[in-house]
């Protein structure tokens, strides 16, 4: 076993299976998500821009859980598949979209939004005048993205699939969590995962925020440090083996 001693914050699903992916390499975790995923409402809105996906030139899901919501979405309306190219920022969202028949692209190094806004197809995609692109995703995030893709000339529209919310945890149970089990480090996967980091650890946060603290993105580098982080670890991507690689590159903390 390592000396790393890990707080996971993922949805519980993607939680556990990161832990035992961590655990096969010697590495300790304690799962306590912190982003639970709730489906919104299916709307006439959604229902109408799935039905007009063939007018975009390109489609970006950014998670597993818009993968599976506009799967399902397909399916319940009867749609043929659709022709245009479909982008993600991992493999794991990829390989839901392509079980549906997608034509998928990923990077193959990084599963960020950086990484993505690398590849030559999307690239190609966006590079035709008038193109058009939907990014399917939760309530909010991926302003970069959209940013990026706006200033090289394409449209750019949200389709906001689910929420995700905070779970029901009694009060002090992350820094209780931490000390029962002498954590050294916390992982989290987004920006809003941070945040809800942050709103759980409450007056207990300056201490918590001296833990060194895996980040997906530089992105979420920056929030954490901006909230006072000390230790903030870029893994450059989502993924388990993102995760390992920092894991392994960076010194475990003397406490």
């Amino acid at each position: 076993m390592t000396a790393w001693r890990l707080l996971l914050t993922r949805p519980a699903e993607d939680c556990s299976a990161l832990a035992t992916v961590l655990a096969e390499q010697g590495f300790f975790s304690s799962c306590l998500p912190l982003l639970e995923i709730a489906p919104l409402p299916v709307s006439d809105t959604m229902r109408h821009t799935i039905t007009q996906l063939p007018r975009y030139s390109a489609v970006i899901v950014v998670s597993k859980p818009a993968a599976r919501i506009a799967v399902d979405l397909l399916d319940s309306l009867g749609l043929a598949t659709p022709a245009m190219p479909w982008f993600s920022v991992g493999a794991a969202t990829a390989a839901i979209l392509r079980d549906r028949g997608l034509d998928v692209s990923f990077p193959d190094a990084g599963d960020d939004s950086e990484a993505l806004l690398q590849l030559p197809r999307l690239l190609a995609a966006v590079a035709v005048p008038g193109s058009q692109v939907l990014i399917l995703r939760g309530d909010g995030g991926r302003e970069l993205l959209a940013e990026r893709l706006r200033a090289l000339g394409a449209s750019v529209e949200y389709l906001e699939l689910y929420r995700r919310d905070l779970p029901d945890y009694p009060p002090q149970e992350l820094p209780r969590r931490i000390a029962a089990e002498r954590l050294n480090g916390l992982v989290v996967s987004s920006g809003q995962g941070f945040e809800h980091l942050r709103q759980l650890a409450g007056d207990t946060w300056p201490v918590l925020a001296q833990l060194p603290l895996f980040v997906p993105s530089p992105r979420v580098a920056e929030q954490a440090s901006a909230a006072g982080a000390r230790t903030v670890v870029d893994c450059r991507g989502a993924s388990a083996a993102a995760l390992l690689t920092a894991l392994r590159e960076h010194p475990v903390p003397v406490l």
